[in-house]
């Protein structure tokens, strides 16, 4: 203690002595004032005594109370780096960090512990222990990967030795090359733990690029086989290489092949910058961000992988266009939109991840094409990627990939996904509209509509004709009314997709059931004609009402019900209501139309062989009979009533292809003008019943007969009476 101030005092013969003490000791303080009484005998002649306080007498009152100084909150650095400080009664101390140890020299410093030397950490025995600042990390040995469920760098990683995926070749696909290319692939996995990992990914690229290069049998498979035989090389290729991948050191590889097959990869860990990586014609650029969204925190693979030959099994397979890209074509060209054609610009490249489900990636990965054709008119570069299905055939597809810009040589797509990607550049015709055609198509199908409209009501109401040729001619005519209405309210119905395939399917149904009725109408006109001689028609009719009906509505329903399950996309374009051109699919109603056309040409012509030899035994004096013309201007009519003029439109090609259109759209918008032209207005029973519908008078028969015939023939002639009066309406002379 330290005497700050010293004061006495005599009272009765004593001293008060009163000091205030001051105490400082290492860790402790205080300040108090005590005063002390000294006994008389110790005082001489009053004086004051002098000298040292007896250590005897009165210590007690030396005895201070003292607080602690707390040295961790008034010195804020009195520890050194990776330690903290930690008071105590009178003192502190300083500890060190986990991960850290005192030096002996220095009670104040904390050094690293080396965790993995001294054997005090806890990685599984398939990992590395390296020592870092404070800490260690388990990670697996060259080779080896993380087993699924773990993450490499942490003190819980375990690990496996990196094996070569499973790879098994496409099912159904009979090939000695594929068989070979598959046996190679059993022997790098045999080999895989004896060499590198990097042997064995040049020697997978060294042997798809053999395969490729020279595919020998592989090119005669069919192009559903072929595309199937690639997407199963780029699938197990993303497979294979996104996983020996992993077991590669951190840094940017490139392998190739003599066949010009090129893999460039790169393997990084988390916080790094961007990735981009460079081959020839290609380009990809993908951030960090995009790259480890999975959350793994060990390496991550990034391909790009370029396989030439994969093209020529690819560049035959169809361009499917989204909405937007078919919308701009049209938009661009205010036309309509003909057949897509297209080329490969580019080569095929992959692009995969290995941590990655690529299909929705939060940020667009950019690639960058080079290619030596420059697009002309009406040709379009597009950005595509290979859209597979579950047989392994698939289409080029332009969904979730778009065209940035492009220049001369050089193309910029973006796409939020991976997967198979290409340039493809499209050669498209356009057809401008021709306001005449419309005209034509709108005032003939409106004729039509009323002469068809004309024609069912006299057919259902004129009970004087009603036999087996009227009900075909009625069914025919209630068909061709509903298709024509429907093509003319609602063709270009196109703003509700599902809506326009709907209308697309009844325009397909009507329309080839219409084609069905008229083969019907050209069978029992053939039927008709073969049985003059024993005018046998009892057996006509019973085979046809029992025939007719199922044939007439049943055949066409089979085909559109076969169509609309296998391809129900491909009804609506985005211009009308429909059948799309893709996949060969207006050939659903192109080829039963083909087919019943040629069918009807036979029997028109057979029939017409069989009317001129009957009636060439008769009187031969009939030919210059007025009536003549009549049976002349009917067998013709007869031939755009079983629909035979439809053959213009397969001949709209060429030079020529204006002028067929025109003959098309005149001819076949007025096919219900010659229906209700031929089978009511030219026949005498019909005009006998208008009468009595419009006048309410009876219209007494006057007309002469029609043929006159000698007194030879005239037993002939009676013969034939009741099938004539069919063969004057239908057939020809």
């Amino acid at each position: 203690p330290k005497v700050s101030s010293l004061r006495g005092l005599a009272q009765g013969g004593s001293w008060s002595i009163s000091m205030e003490l001051e105490s400082h000791y290492h860790g402790w303080e205080s300040a108090v004032t005590r005063v002390i009484r000294t006994p008389k005998k110790s005082q001489k002649h009053g004086r004051p005594p002098v000298g040292r306080l007896s250590t005897a007498v009165g210590i007690h009152h030396l005895l201070l109370p003292l607080t602690d100084v707390d040295e961790c909150q008034q010195k804020l650095r009195i520890c050194k780096s990776h330690s903290i400080c930690i008071n105590t009664q009178g003192s502190y101390t300083c500890q060190c960090l986990p991960g850290f140890k005192l030096n002996p020299r220095d009670p104040k410093l904390c050094t690293d512990k080396d965790e993995c030397s001294s054997g005090e950490h806890h990685c599984h025995n398939s990992t590395i222990c390296t020592n870092t600042v404070g800490s260690y990390v388990c990670h697996c040995r060259r080779g080896w990967v993380p087993k699924p469920g773990f993450q490499n760098k942490k003190n819980t990683t375990i690990c496996e030795e990196v094996s070569f995926p499973t790879w098994m070749p496409p099912p159904g696909i009979k090939s000695q090359r594929l068989s070979c290319f598959f046996h190679r692939l059993q022997d790098l996995r045999g080999n895989l733990r004896s060499v590198s990992v990097q042997s064995t990914i040049q020697d997978l690229i060294q042997e798809v690029g053999d395969l490729l290069e020279g595919p020998q049998d592989l090119e005669n498979l069919s192009q559903s086989e072929q595309q199937f035989v690639a997407t199963n090389l780029l699938l197990g290729l993303e497979n294979a290489l996104g996983w020996l991948g992993k077991a590669l050191p951190i840094g940017a590889v490139t392998f190739s092949s003599s066949a010009g097959t090129v893999l460039s990869l790169e393997v990084q860990e988390q916080g790094y910058e961007n990735i981009t990586l460079i081959q020839n014609q290609t380009k990809m650029l993908l951030t960090w961000d995009t790259v480890h969204e999975s959350g793994d925190s060990g390496p991550t693979v990034v391909g790009l992988l370029s396989t030439p030959g994969v093209g020529r099994f690819l560049a035959k397979a169809p361009l499917v266009l989204d909405t937007v890209e078919q919308a701009a074509l049209h938009e661009t060209h205010k036309g309509v939109l003909q057949e897509l054609y297209h080329d490969l610009l580019s080569d095929v490249i992959s692009a995969f991840i290995s941590n990655k489900d690529p299909q929705n990636l939060r940020h667009p990965v950019t690639f960058i094409f080079q290619h030596s054709v420059i697009p002309g008119p009406r040709e379009k570069v597009f950005c595509v990627f290979w859209e597979h299905g579950q047989n392994g055939s698939g289409h080029w597809a332009t969904s979730g990939c778009r065209m940035v810009g492009t220049k001369d040589n050089s193309t910029i797509c973006q796409c939020t996904h991976l997967s198979s990607f290409a340039i493809l550049m499209a050669h498209y015709e356009v057809q401008e509209k021709d306001s005449a055609l419309t005209v034509i198509s709108y005032v003939g199908l409106s004729l039509s509509l009323l002469c068809l409209l004309l024609a069912v009501l006299t057919f259902l109401f004129c009970k004087a004709i009603h036999n087996t040729s009227t009900s075909l001619h009625l069914q025919l005519s209630i068909c061709l009314f509903l298709a024509h209405l429907l093509f003319l309210t609602a063709i270009d119905r196109t703003e509700i997709k599902v809506l326009c395939s709907i209308i697309a399917g009844a325009l397909h149904y009507l329309y080839l059931a219409s084609f069905t009725w008229m083969l019907l109408e050209g069978l029992h006109l053939f039927l008709t004609a073969r049985n003059l001689m024993v005018v046998n028609y009892s057996s006509v009719n019973k085979f046809m009402k029992k025939l007719m009906f199922p044939v007439g509505y049943g055949v066409p329903a089979v085909i559109v019900t076969i169509s609309a399950a296998s391809w129900p996309h491909l009804y609506g374009t985005p211009t009308s209501c429909w059948l799309n051109s893709e996949k060969g699919f207006k050939w659903s109603f192109l080829g039963p139309v083909c087919s019943i056309f040629l069918v009807n040409l036979a029997f028109f012509l057979m029939t017409l062989w069989i009317l001129k030899s009957k009636l060439s035994s008769l009187n031969s004096d009939v030919s210059t009979l007025q009536n003549t013309r009549m049976l002349t201007f009917k067998a013709t009519a007869q031939l755009f009533i079983l629909g035979c003029t439809w053959c213009l439109g397969i001949l709209q090609v060429g030079p020529a292809a204006h002028v067929m259109a025109y003959l098309f759209t005149i001819i076949n918008s007025l096919q219900g003008v010659f229906i209700f032209l031929v089978y009511c207005l030219l026949s005498q029973q019909v005009w006998e019943q208008y009468g009595k519908w419009f006048k309410g008078i009876d219209i007494t028969k006057s007309k002469s007969e029609k043929y006159t015939l000698s007194s030879k023939t005239t037993s002939d002639a009676c013969k034939y009476s009741a099938a004539r009066s069919h063969i004057a309406d239908t057939a020809c002379h």
